[in-house]
């Protein structure tokens, strides 16, 4: 009887019910983990996924010039009148709105053309856009529509107006300022003669 006595006060054993239930216990906090780190993987997934179909959607938005740039000038006093150039989508995507500018400080237009000379920087001015072939007259651009926008230097808006004129060898830079997408940039430099309608290289 002692030696049983002995060999029960000695024993170390775990009985099954504590052993199940420290296998619960791992179960459910392994579960917890796994649970957090799929909707963290899924969350960063799906906002990778947007930045992509944004990304995306401004690709498809961007302004494409067709064509050359035109500068037209006043023969007699050998200064820059107006620019035209024209605009078409760059690839197969969402419709660009190009309501011109009226020059006023209500106008409505989404679309911001912007001028800068040697002396002036003018982030709003006026321009008009005429629609060149095929096009349904909404102002907005379309795939496989094309805008032949004009800016006149000596109608830039109210109470806007250059500080110098664009003469010979005067440089200048437009910029073409979309509501979505990249914007487009126009560098040129007038030649050392003027004529009344230049293609300016």
């Amino acid at each position: 009887m002692g030696v049983l006595a002995k060999l029960n006060k000695s024993e170390r054993g775990m009985t099954g019910l504590e052993t199940a239930i420290i296998l619960i216990a791992f179960v459910t906090v392994a579960a917890v983990f796994a649970y957090a780190v799929l909707s963290a993987g899924l969350f960063s997934s799906e906002r990778s996924k947007e930045t992509l179909y944004y990304a995306l959607s401004e690709a498809k938005s961007n302004l494409e010039l067709a064509g050359s740039i035109l500068g037209e000038s006043d023969n007699s006093t050998q200064y820059l009148k107006q620019v035209h150039f024209s605009l078409k989508n760059a690839i197969a995507g969402a419709p660009i709105d190009i309501t011109p500018c009226d020059g006023t400080a209500g106008a409505t237009n989404k679309c911001v053309i912007s001028l800068m000379t040697r002396k002036d920087y003018i982030s709003n001015v006026k321009w008009t856009a005429t629609p060149v072939g095929n096009n349904n007259n909404n102002n907005l651009l379309e795939q496989g529509e094309q805008y032949e926008i004009c800016i006149d230097l000596t109608d830039l808006g109210d109470n806007l107006t250059l500080s110098e004129n664009v003469c010979v060898n005067d440089p200048f830079n437009i910029q073409v300022k979309p509501v979505v997408g990249s914007y487009i940039t126009i560098q040129r430099t007038l030649p050392p003669a003027l004529e009344k309608i230049m293609d300016l290289h």
